[in-house]
């Protein structure tokens, strides 16, 4: 079955970067593109009652922005637009990724933003702390950017948990995407202050080796890694001394708060967001883990039957 992104579309500038991002990573990894508007569900506030001359109105109003948004995305892009209905923005984007079988939900950085940066919104903080689907983030500016394809994926790798389920997830958008591979180590930026210098240069270049052995393992022949460990006072300031490339994706697992197979954006994932000139795609710490349990309950099932 062919991979499916969403995207939740509104008729903004920021919705503009979002269908830029998904036509992007759709085009790179070979993925079919579901542009998705969401408007007030039934139970709407009493301050816009029911009318049903104003609902078509506003049903025909949203499929005109969403075949404006679809012209810009190209023939080869197989794509698609929906308008669903919903209490919020957030619930209505996670219930469509559901039905449509997404991988990926993809949303734009508030209106506001330094360009190249990322402003978190309302819908954008709310899929934060409640998808089960993973999220990417599409600074603002997106929309003007001449790139094209995903060159390299960059998985921000700390030692807490998740980190597989993390890892999983950028081998399998690079080889999708065929980008390269770079593993960050955050451990020497993600210790307490209080630690020894030297303590902190020997956990920074451990963490970095075992991580680069763990990948090494797991990757594929046609894709090639590297690791770098984060250097800098704050996360804010490591992050800002790396070397970024256009086509580059950021990978982030959420936090260890997060309920099971929930996102929740733990605070070095928002303390990178301040800096990061990329987008971001955000992980729920157990997907992996809870896929890899799910297929092999039905493995088990099936050979039950049998």
């Amino acid at each position: 079955m062919t991979a499916r992104l969403i995207v939740g579309y509104t008729a903004t500038d920021a919705g503009a970067d979002a269908v830029a991002l998904g036509t992007r990573l759709a085009a790179a990894t070979g993925a079919a593109l579901d542009l998705v508007l969401i408007l007030p569900g039934e139970d709407r506030s009493v301050i816009t009652p029911p009318d049903a001359s104003y609902d078509r109105y506003l049903q025909g109003q949203a499929e005109t922005w969403l075949g404006e948004a679809a012209a810009s995305i190209p023939a080869d892009v197989a794509h698609a637009t929906h308008v669903r209905f919903a209490d919020s923005f957030a619930e209505g984007l996670i219930a469509a990724a559901h039905e449509l079988e997404a991988s990926l939900i993809v949303v734009g950085a508030a209106n506001g933003g330094r360009r190249g940066r990322h402003r978190l919104g309302t819908v954008a903080t709310e899929l934060l702390h409640s998808s089960d689907v993973p999220v990417a983030l599409a600074p603002e500016g997106s929309r003007r950017l001449q790139v094209s394809g995903v060159s390299r994926i960059t998985a921000a790798i700390g030692t807490r948990p998740g980190a597989s389920a993390l890892l999983e997830e950028s081998v399998a958008l690079a080889t999708a995407a065929g980008a390269t591979l770079r593993l960050l180590s955050l451990v020497s930026v993600d210790l307490p202050a209080s630690v020894d210098t030297g303590v902190i240069r020997i956990a920074g270049a451990a963490h970095a080796d075992d991580v680069l052995g763990k990948a090494l393992e797991t990757l594929p022949a046609d894709v090639s890694a590297d690791v770098v460990v984060a250097r800098g006072d704050s996360i804010e300031d490591a992050v800002a001394n790396l070397s970024w490339e256009p086509g580059e994706l950021a990978v982030v697992g959420s936090s260890r708060l997060a309920q099971p197979r929930r996102l929740f954006l733990g605070s070095t994932a928002a303390k990178m967001l301040h800096e990061l000139p990329v987008p971001m795609v955000v992980v729920p710490r157990t997907r992996a883990t809870e896929s890899a349990r799910a297929q092999s309950r039905s493995g088990a099932e099936e050979g039950g039957r049998a």
